[in-house]
């Protein structure tokens, strides 16, 4: 005879997709009504109308529906109160781990604006996660934030159980927190340095990433305050270095990649982005930005070049419409896929 013990512990293999727990551990799971072959379940979601709710409905009916003597489940989702929802918090609050303890952080940065780094930084966290790895990202370009547009989550915000427990926005497969999900897209933050890491501690240690094995952080571009505070909270981060070819951008990089070291952050590699564009008529390939400097740059730093990335119309369309070249199977993902893949040998998981 089916019994109530079998029913929860087949819902002990359903996961809450933002916290990474289990719904039965995260008490979750209110009421369980047997009657003959049919078992219906109450789930109270932390809040109303979870961006996520159906995957765990799904999930439930799935793995509920697998048991001996069911043949029809039903699955009502309602909401925690507060009082449940202080619980809950205080309940991760207590799970909470030093930061970052059991994951590597790969902080990606440039010398300056305007080559894509937040476009291999997004792209690198998706690749990372298509490999099998569990992945966060953390914006701390806080000020020029675009890595809401590159994910196409410009209009969502993360949901704070209380004012110390953040809960991540997830696309792709991967974690996501941005200051462009906390304000207008179109809005200046004319912010001075302080204000700048009180939001970058808020992220650190506010934000409840779960068990990761890989942090991609997107620096802001430069050797400011921001950069350096960051490379000093983590001091066993490693360091990619996102450039172009032209001697202006590589010279520029330069001087970050030399602040890394100067920090003991381990610079494990370049990545040459707008590297060339080929003629999708003749194939024919063109240098457009030089030639050379990327190879002058490695070598002054002591690295190598992970990977030398096109310019393609497609990645920039894809890009414009929120969805990540690396979650795409076409060829224009192939480069990020190889990077991560780079990125792995030289940098395992704890784990």
């Amino acid at each position: 005879m089916l019994t109530k013990e079998q029913v929860l512990n087949a819902l002990r293999k359903v996961y809450d997709p933002e916290i990474g727990r289990s719904i039965v551990d995260l008490d979750m799971v209110r009421n369980i009504q047997i009657e003959g072959d049919k078992v219906t379940i109450d789930i109270n979601l932390t809040v109303k109308g979870c961006p996520l709710q159906d995957t765990i409905k799904k999930d439930a009916i799935e793995e509920v529906s697998k048991l001996e003597g069911v043949s029809e489940v039903i699955v009502n989702l309602g909401s925690m109160t507060e009082e449940e929802r202080q619980n809950l918090a205080r309940k991760l609050s207590g799970d909470r781990k030093p930061i970052f303890e059991n994951t590597r952080v790969i902080v990606v940065g440039s010398g300056k604006g305007g080559v894509g780094k937040s476009t291999v930084a997004v792209n690198l966290a998706v690749a990372l996660a298509r490999l099998g790895f569990k992945v966060g990202l953390l914006d701390a370009d806080v000020l020029g934030f675009s890595v809401p547009r590159l994910l196409g989550i410009v209009d969502e915000r993360p949901y704070a159980l209380d004012e110390h427990t953040i809960l991540p926005l997830e696309r792709f497969g991967i974690k996501v927190i941005s200051m462009g999900n906390f304000t207008d897209e179109d809005t200046p933050l004319i912010w001075r340095g302080p204000l700048l890491s009180g939001v970058l501690d808020q992220f650190f240690n506010d934000v409840y990433w779960g068990e990761l094995d890989y942090l991609v952080l997107d620096l802001p571009p430069g050797t400011g305050d921001i950069p350096l505070t960051v490379m000093q909270k983590l001091p066993e981060s490693k360091f990619v270095l996102v450039t172009t070819p032209q001697a202006s951008a590589s010279h520029v990089a330069g001087r970050i990649g030399y602040m890394a070291k100067k920090v003991n952050l381990e610079v494990i590699g370049i990545v040459e982005n707008m590297s060339y564009f080929e003629c999708p008529n003749c194939h024919q390939r063109y240098n457009i930005f030089g030639e050379g400097e990327t190879e002058k740059l490695a070598q002054d730093l002591g690295t190598e070049i992970l990977v030398k990335i096109p310019i393609t119309v497609k990645v920039r369309e894809l890009s414009d419409v929120g969805i990540p070249p690396a979650f795409d199977d076409g060829p224009e993902g192939l480069p990020y896929i190889e990077l991560a893949e780079k990125v792995v040998e030289k940098v395992r998981p704890i784990k």
